[in-house]
Parts: C-alpha cells; structure tokens; sequence
C-alpha cells in the first residue's frame, strides 16, 4: 500500500486527509445511531400518549423522567407549551433532533464530491508529466510514458474509492434521518389529536355543568 501511495504522487495526501475525514464521520455516525438505538423506548411513547387522552400530566412528567428518547424529548416539548403553542414548541424540538442526526452529514457529502475530483487533478498531472517526458525521451522509450501514465491513474482509482465507500454509508444516514423524521411526524400527529379530543371533552362538560 506504501508503495501504490508513494506511485501516486503529491495528490495522494489530500486523498488521505479526504479518506480520514469520511471514515471518522462514518464510525461517528455508526455510533451516534447506535446510542440512538438503544435509547428508544416504544413502551414509553405508548403509554405516555395514553395517560395525555386521560389528562394526566403530572404522571406523565414521572414516566418521563430521565428518558434520552428524541420522540419523548418532542413529545415532552408540546406538553409543556400545551397551553400556548403545543405545535409550534413540536416543531421547533423536532428540528433541533433533526438538526443533530444531520450532523457532520454535509461534510461527508463534501467528500464524496472532492475526492473523485481530487483523483481526476492527479491523474492530469501525472498525464502532462507522462507528455513533457515523452517529449524528452522521445518515442524510443514508450515504456517510460506508459508507466507514468499507469501511476497517474492510481490518484483516480482512489478518489474512486473513497466515494464509492462513503456513498453506501451516506445513504443509509440519510434513510435512517427520513425514518426518524416521519415517526417524530406521526407522534406528535398524535399527540395533537389526543389533546385536542381531550380539550373537547373537557369544554362539553364545562358546558353541561
């Protein structure tokens, strides 16, 4: 590997850099939905949505205590500004969680760009240095022009690569934001519903006393 690097030129330690950058994101991410994982409690949310239809907001505040669930931190957030804007507080926490499952997202985006980029820059480098030798050694020597030319597309192969790997990983981030996205959708859904019949029951009976 020593040897295919050093072949590749000045342009391989971009690629490098490019390569640690992806690979830190992607083991960060693999973590970070991991803990995300082992921190949800569909129990939880379950029963937290029945004692809000009974209006139990007191144990409601005990069940979720110490929960490091991102639906119940939404969930928590509308029931606290229930009164007020309980949407509008939904809304405002959901897009802090989905802020956060972004995170470092554009920057492993930005290298699945750069890098096949970066491999093309090398490979021109290393063509129109493969060119000014020809021009030196003359054609007697062809094998001098084609192994320069063979090195400079070591620079493409591995910006390739570097894409290649990362664009599995960024796409299943992405499916795993969409998928968070849309419960964090549903629940609040219908939370709002739940409270919206509770408040209605609650005004006929202060109208029938």
């Amino acid at each position: 590997m020593m040897v295919i690097f050093q072949k590749g030129g000045p342009v391989m330690y971009p690629l490098l850099v490019c390569s640690i950058i992806a690979l830190t994101v992607i083991i960060e991410r693999f973590l970070f939905w991991a803990g995300e994982d082992m921190r949800r409690n569909q129990g939880l949310v379950d029963e937290v949505l029945e004692l809000c239809q009974k209006g139990d907001w007191n144990r409601v505040k005990e069940k979720v205590m110490g929960s490091k669930d991102f639906v119940i931190r939404i969930l928590v957030s509308g029931i606290l500004h229930r009164e007020f804007s309980m949407t509008k507080a939904m809304e405002a926490a959901a897009s802090e969680e989905i802020k956060r499952m972004r995170r470092f997202m554009s920057m492993l985006d930005t290298m699945i760009t750069v890098a096949p980029l970066l491999g093309i820059f090398g490979t021109v480098i290393g063509i129109i240095s493969s060119f000014e030798l020809l021009g030196s050694a003359g054609i007697e020597h062809p094998q001098a022009v084609t192994a320069g030319i063979a090195q400079a597309l070591i620079t493409t192969a591995a910006g390739l690569a570097i894409a290649i790997l990362s664009v599995l990983p960024y796409n299943y981030f992405n499916s795993r934001v969409e998928d968070a996205a849309l419960t964090i959708e549903k629940y609040a859904t219908s939370l709002e519903i739940v409270y919206e019949k509770l408040a209605s029951q609650e005004q006929v009976e202060e109208e029938s006393v």
